[in-house]
C-alpha cells in the first residue's frame, strides 16, 4: 500500500522570529501532528526564503483524516501559523509507491 504524502512549500512572515517558528514547529507535531492515526514522519527543509513541510502517512485516507482535522486547528496550529505568510503556501498531496 502507497504511503502518502502532504508537501506544502512557504515563505515566513519578514518579523518572524526563526528560533520561534521552529519551537512553534517541534510544539505543533509532539502535541497534535504525531499523534494522527497513520503518522510516519515530518521533515521540514528550507532553501533561502522558502521553507517546506513534508509529512508522511501511512495511507491517502490517514492523509485525508489529518486534513480534515486540521479545519479546526489547535493552539498549537494557530501559534505555527502566526508565522507564515499564508497568501504564500502552496499545497500538494500524492502517494509514494514502493518499490519491492
Amino acid at each position: 500500500m502507497p504511503n502518502a504524502i502532504y508537501y506544502v512549500a512557504y515563505k515566513l512572515k519578514k518579523s518572524a522570529s526563526i528560533p520561534d517558528f521552529l519551537l512553534a514547529t517541534e510544539t505543533l507535531n509532539n502535541e497534535s501532528v504525531s499523534k494522527q492515526k497513520g503518522y510516519i514522519s515530518w521533515e521540514q527543509f528550507r532553501d533561502g526564503e522558502t521553507w517546506a513541510d513534508m509529512l508522511r502517512f501511512e495511507t491517502a485516507e490517514d492523509l485525508e483524516n489529518f486534513k480534515e482535522t486540521s479545519k479546526n486547528p489547535s493552539e498549537a496550529a494557530l501559534h505555527f501559523y502566526s508565522f507564515i505568510n499564508l497568501p504564500s503556501c502552496k499545497m500538494h498531496a500524492f502517494t509514494l509507491e514502493k518499490k519491492h
